[in-house]
């Protein structure tokens, strides 16, 4: 006997490739311009002076999981420790030398991207205050790599980050260490 799945919820929450979806705009602004994870992916692809940077901290991009073409330059670092809420983050204070270590202002276009959106756009106002990057070529990737959580407390996926995001997306990810692309270990 065969068995025939069919998820029909998981595209009513926009979770298959090529359903629209749309991304709220974070209230706080930012500069530099806003790209769905299919548009940052295209641009990528299509384009060698374009390229997808995963602001998130090592143990999200190693345990969560990244683009397989996101270059890793964290904007703030986890502690190690526990927080009063959440996990304990620091800034990473050299995070506009770092980006310039990789990458050059004049030439290329940098696609920043987080778990849900909120640290990209930081990113973005980082890159453009800090480290000259024209506002022109710096992008917020929005829902980022892991999606938006649904607020409906009556979805039987309340709370869960289902609502947009690379990985929702269908986009190529992994947890392989490129080490082309990861942040470098401290000496």
């Amino acid at each position: 006997m065969v068995v025939v799945l069919i998820i029909t919820s998981m595209i009513a929450v926009g979770c298959a490739k090529n359903v629209p979806f749309t991304y709220p705009i974070k209230e706080a602004g930012h500069q530099g311009g806003d790209l769905t994870p299919s548009q940052a992916y295209n641009m990528a692809t299509a384009d060698e002076h374009v390229f997808i940077v995963d602001v998130r901290s090592r143990p999200e991009h190693v345990l969560v999981g990244h683009p397989t073409i996101a270059y890793h330059v964290p904007v703030k670092f986890w502690t190690g420790k526990h927080a009063r809420k959440g996990y304990g983050m620091i800034t990473n204070e050299n995070f506009a030398e770092d980006l310039k270590k990789r990458f050059n202002p004049e030439t290329d276009t940098l696609i920043f991207m987080c778990r849900s959106g909120s640290r990209s756009c930081a990113a973005t106002n980082l890159a453009a205050s800090n480290a000259g990057w024209p506002t022109d070529k710096i992008y917020n990737m929005m829902g980022g790599f892991e999606g938006n959580k649904v607020e409906n407390k009556d979805s039987v996926f309340y709370g869960k980050r289902v609502l947009g995001g690379w990985k929702n997306e269908g986009l190529p990810w992994t947890y392989k260490i490129d080490s082309k692309l990861a942040y470098p270990e401290a000496d």
